[in-house]
């Protein structure tokens, strides 16, 4: 029987190319967060449709919005605002939700022992992105040690990070191979009607479509 995964799904384009991917071997169980971000509407709206998209077995919306009360990101904090402009690297911008991913990966390790699922996908990107630290490879392999230690002997979770080395038009490329739906996704952190094209996951994304030569098929208020 195909193994199934559990996918996080954030509802950007990094996590619909790894649903693509995942979608190529395995069945699919859905998973979203909702925290409290800015986007959070727009964000599961998106998810909902990929998860249409990809004929997902299940789906799973897990409720953080604790984040949204321990603050310290300009997603999460209204009164932090949302920096514009491109990443600078070296420096963690204020959209960092602190240790975000380590409570996604928690409900996706707990979802998927329950589900008997062999594989938990995560859209996470590291060689070009904003330079998150819970988005590091080496976190990764630290957190599925976890795993195995903290959950039953006939349980075989792997955390599989598909899209971590790429760059965005490296995604963007690999994405229009495999026909992944970028049309329904959203990667702007403080817009939901258009996209604000000035923060830097807009920018981000714009650069990656521009240098794959392909045209962003989501609306921009303005693009820089």
């Amino acid at each position: 029987m195909t193994p199934l995964a559990v996918v996080c799904v954030s509802g950007g384009m990094d996590s619909c190319l790894t649903a693509a991917i995942a979608a190529g071997e395995h069945r699919l169980a859905f998973l979203h967060a909702n925290y409290g971000q800015r986007t959070e509407a727009k964000e599961l709206e998106c998810f909902r449709l990929l998860a249409e998209h990809f004929r997902a077995e299940r789906t799973l919306v897990v409720d953080f919005s604790h984040l949204r009360a321990i603050g310290g990101s300009s997603l999460t904090d209204p009164a932090v605002p949302v920096r514009e402009g491109p990443p600078v690297p070296g420096v963690i911008p204020t959209s960092y939700v602190p240790f975000r991913n380590a409570h996604l990966l928690s409900a996706a390790a707990s979802w998927g022992e329950a589900l008997g699922a062999r594989a938990i996908f995560v859209g996470a990107v590291w060689e070009d992105s904003s330079g998150y630290p819970d988005c590091r490879p080496e976190f990764y392999r630290a957190f599925e040690k976890a795993i195995h230690a903290g959950t039953r002997p006939e349980t075989d979770l792997r955390i599989v990070t598909p899209v971590i080395s790429l760059t965005k038009a490296e995604i963007v490329r690999q994405g229009r191979q495999l026909a992944a739906p970028f049309e329904k996704t959203w990667s702007c952190y403080q817009a939901e009607a258009e996209a604000c094209g000035a923060c830097e996951s807009c920018l981000l994304r714009l650069k990656g479509f521009a240098e794959a030569g392909a045209e962003d098929p989501i609306r921009y208020r303005k693009r820089l």
